[in-house]
């Protein structure tokens, strides 16, 4: 069964369109209805739209996992998620699907940013802040796409069931959700698509959604490399830290004099690089866990 995954809040002028185009495509539409205090759901289900309601704004990552979970309940094996205020078009479901179908991938992005996409209305503050999570985001989960933070997504069967197990819910969950699939060795393509923002106004803060997703990548990147991004700084600390104790030393045989700044600064950086290296060394072994779990569900 293919089904479209639609998250939504407060969406009752845009939404209808959304489900009539998608329901073209595949053989249920289910929405989730993000706390939302308009008429969104009633149009959803009105319209033969399988919705899920939570009780209050949950967010947009929320909202995914709602989806995911209730896909595998409903035993859907193909599926795509678009957003519910129309700047996915619904007509390109099956260039998302076609991957998955031809067993050429597990999972589809569409991107926004390769050959034959097209992003009418972009205003440049999104599009270079969309450039610099793009590559911060390539390095987090090392994977190669051009397109980290897409919306419309196609996900097998097994995709989804991992999906599913993302611990992101703000958000930073499409990140979260790459990571995942990519830690679990999952095939990914990407596929050209148009996302027009001709008129749209973001549902969010544009500031605070930009350091939600770059505290998502920190923590993903310290999570995967701790020992190189927390214990390296760690060591390099101590290594300071010997250096002004000594310094403050020689000075103190030397002329009798006690340097208290110089005292803080080596006990500071004594303490931070002890803190430091104990974080990496406990999250180290917290990824060797998760690698192992991984490898157990495979």
């Amino acid at each position: 069964m293919k089904a479209a995954l639609i998250p939504a809040y407060n969406e009752e002028a845009r939404i209808a369109p959304v489900i009539v185009k998608a329901r073209r495509h595949v053989d249920l539409v289910i929405v989730c209805d993000d706390g939302s205090d308009d008429l969104t759901g009633e149009i959803a289900r009105s319209l033969g739209a399988e919705v899920v309601r939570h009780e209050r704004n949950m967010g947009y990552g929320a909202a995914l996992l709602t989806l995911f979970k209730k896909a595998l309940e409903m035993n859907v094996s193909l599926a795509v998620t678009i957003d519910a205020d129309g700047q996915h078009d619904p007509d390109l479901i099956p260039a998302l699907f076609k991957p998955i179908e031809e067993g050429r991938a597990d999972f589809v992005i569409g991107s926004r940013f390769m050959e034959g996409s097209s992003t009418p209305g972009i205003s440049p503050f999104r599009k270079l802040a969309l450039k610099i999570l793009n590559f911060l985001g390539r390095r987090a989960t090392e994977l190669r796409v051009s397109d980290t933070q897409s919306g419309m997504r196609a996900y097998s069967r097994r995709a989804l069931e991992i999906a599913a197990g993302a611990i992101e819910r703000g958000m930073g969950v499409s990140l979260g959700i790459l990571r995942e699939l990519s830690s679990h060795g999952l095939r990914v393509a990407e596929v050209p698509i148009s996302v027009s923002y001709i008129g749209s106004k973001p549902s969010k803060n544009p500031v605070l959604h930009f350091s939600e997703l770059i505290a998502t990548i920190l923590r993903i990147v310290l999570e995967e490399r701790p020992l190189l991004y927390l214990g390296v700084p760690g060591a390099a600390m101590l290594i300071v830290s010997l250096y002004f104790g000594l310094f403050l030393l020689n000075l103190y045989f030397s002329t009798r004099y006690f340097s208290v700044p110089m005292a803080f600064i080596s006990l500071g950086s004594l303490m931070l690089g002890i803190i430091l290296i104990i974080a990496a060394l406990q999250l180290y072994s917290i990824a060797r866990i998760r690698a192992e779990l991984r490898k157990i569900r495979r």
